[in-house]
């Protein structure tokens, strides 16, 4: 039973230590700290435009009051933090449009660096010259043998004149 746990144990331990993997878990620790970033945007700089604009309004706090418990009021629910306390249910759109908004601002963010990896990506493609043909393979022994040999130098075969050698006028 020892040697099973084992296998298992170095199985994962190769998994775990893949290229892939470690790729992986680097994204989502890097994605995890973009995210804070991207919802302090939200949070801090945008929302509170929004909120300006609709004449001081904070879109976090906004509410629904779904169902009151026994002996509370609905006057004396004031805010989402005071409906918590009470034990209000209430329906939090608010919060619901800050994270539609949050992650809108990621989509648009992760469609603008992709596009730009895919850019750069096009623009070393077009920096690289096609590979230049050297080499060709004998029909006979399969070696690689120079472009322009008309013998195999490995299996001394006399070679068929390829297309490119009759367009030239070459005649074997």
């Amino acid at each position: 039973m020892a040697r099973k746990k084992h296998g298992l144990l170095a199985e994962f331990k190769k998994f775990a230590l893949r290229g892939n993997v470690i790729d992986l878990a680097v994204g989502v620790i890097i994605g995890g700290a973009f995210q804070k970033i991207v919802t302090s945007v939200v949070n801090d700089l945008i929302m509170p435009l929004v909120g300006t604009l609709t004449g001081g309004v904070n879109f976090n706090d906004q509410f629904l009051i779904l169902r009151l418990p026994d002996g509370v009021a609905r006057e004396t629910v004031t805010s989402l933090t005071v409906a918590k306390d009470l034990g209000v249910t209430t329906f939090n759109y608010g919060a619901f449009l800050t994270a539609v908004i949050d992650f809108l601002i990621m989509a648009v963010v992760i469609f603008a660096m992709v596009k730009g990896i895919n850019k750069l990506v096009d623009f070393r493609k077009k920096e690289m010259p096609p590979p230049v043909i050297t080499v060709k393979t004998c029909p006979y022994c399969c070696s690689e043998i120079p472009l322009q040999a008309t013998r195999c130098p490995q299996c001394t075969s006399l070679l068929k004149e390829t297309t490119t050698d009759r367009e030239e006028g070459i005649s074997l």
